[in-house]
């Protein structure tokens, strides 16, 4: 089989890189489908563990109606908390008759 060397495009920083015949063939014996997405600065990026982008969402605080961030895109009928309210929210304990927050440790009985 004859491989020829392709410009491609990084996913991560956009340039453009050259994806060689000898690295096709590499792909071609381990018998990998997909073709590589990161530039290779990216990829030493990505093993050193350098940080992650995590895309912000500006929106209002459910309790006090500042403006805050979050790390995630907010669904409708869900609030959205500020760090501060959160924070206050997670130091009330649970009203009785009502199940915890997912996620919290289940309490033990008491056995004296």
């Amino acid at each position: 089989m004859e491989f020829i060397d392709r410009v491609l495009t990084c996913n991560d920083c956009g340039a453009e890189f050259i994806f060689t015949a000898g690295e096709q063939l590499f792909f071609y014996d381990k018998q990998f489908k997909n073709d590589p997405k990161h530039c290779k600065q990216c990829k030493a990026k990505r093993v050193r563990g350098g940080p992650r982008v995590r895309s912000e969402t500006r929106t209002t605080c459910s309790e006090c109606a500042s403006e805050t961030t979050v790390p995630f895109k907010p669904t409708q009928g869900r609030p959205v908390l500020c760090r501060s309210c959160f924070q206050k929210q997670g130091a009330k304990p649970t009203p009785a008759g009502q199940p915890p927050p997912e996620g919290a440790p289940e309490p033990t009985p008491d056995r004296s």
